[in-house]
């Protein structure tokens, strides 16, 4: 379980393709400190750290995890928002972030608001539900804001800390980002399924 507060960026060096998975290895300010085995946020997905060699930790996804996010596009160079797992004792600044990717999106506009950015991405339309009006989204496994929703858009705006200290300053339009709905929106959308 993670917050959607990123705790650092780090850099895909090197990607290795097995079979259907791709091996990625990452450099990054907190590579030394993860152990092997645990698990961390990557762009919003929780991968499992495999080998530590001084400041990169490598990472492997399967199929499932490349078809469904925007891992199979890594190349090195690649920047990746960081975020080790919630500790029971830690306060929740952001939302509650699975690390379970439920879609892609995509970046339609990048404006400059003077001091702020604002970003609008489009999803497929049969996620409308799950997106609503100042709730809380996951990009990249950033925990952000959605405003400006409509059946199959929404805005965030993004303050110059966030905008500096993850991926999304690196983000252009065109662009494939990781998207995670709110965990208590899917259970509810869930149960009403279920009750009709």
């Amino acid at each position: 379980m993670f917050t959607g507060i990123i705790e650092s960026i780090g850099q895909v060096t090197e990607v290795i393709t097995n079979g259907s998975n791709k091996t990625f290895w990452i450099e990054s300010p907190l590579s030394s400190s993860f152990k092997v085995d645990q698990s961390i946020s990557h762009n919003g997905v929780c991968l499992t750290v495999e080998e530590i060699r001084e400041k990169r930790h490598r990472v492997t996804a399967v199929r499932e995890t490349l078809d469904k996010t925007n891992l199979d596009q890594w190349q090195p160079g690649t920047l990746v928002n960081l975020e080790r797992s919630l500790l029971p004792s830690s306060r929740l600044d952001g939302h509650f972030v699975q690390g379970h990717v439920d879609a892609t999106g995509r970046c339609e506009k990048k404006e400059d608001r003077a001091g702020s950015h604002e970003f609008q991405f489009s999803f497929d339309q049969k996620f409308a539900p799950l997106v609503i009006e100042k709730g809380s989204i996951a990009i990249n496994g950033i925990s952000l804001t959605a405003f400006d929703v409509k059946a199959s858009s929404f805005k965030v705006a993004i303050i110059p800390y966030t905008y500096e200290h993850t991926n999304l300053k690196s983000l252009r339009e065109g662009d494939t980002v990781n998207l995670e709905f709110d965990l208590i929106g899917k259970y509810i959308l869930r149960k009403l399924s279920l009750n009709q």
